[in-house]
């Protein structure tokens, strides 16, 4: 599913103009967003969280030069999912 199907989708059901939706949408991705590269977390009760993980620095390889290369910390987005999420996922999906 992409951005395009999520905007189609929720003007059908909503009975919502697609170009307010887009607004809507690309909005709600924006804050995130921008909550994420504050630091702030994003709670969104049922659904899941957004949140910053910490990565320590850590010892890797270059394997086309074969040379150890230092990666330093760092932080990158994440999402958690809600347990009730998770639950419907595994209880309604097929694996093909």
């Amino acid at each position: 599913m992409t951005k395009a199907d999520i905007v189609a989708e929720i003007a059908e059901e909503g009975g919502l103009e697609k170009n307010e939706v887009q607004k809507t949408v690309e909005t709600f991705m924006k804050t995130v967003k921008g909550s994420l590269t504050k630091g702030e977390n994003v709670y969104l009760r049922g659904f899941g969280s957004f949140v910053v993980k910490e990565r320590a620095e850590k010892t890797g390889r270059n394997i086309s030069k074969n040379t150890t290369i230092i990666i330093p910390a760092h932080n990158i987005p994440s999402f958690k999912p809600a347990k009730t999420f998770v639950e419907d996922v595994k209880e309604n999906v097929k694996v093909k």
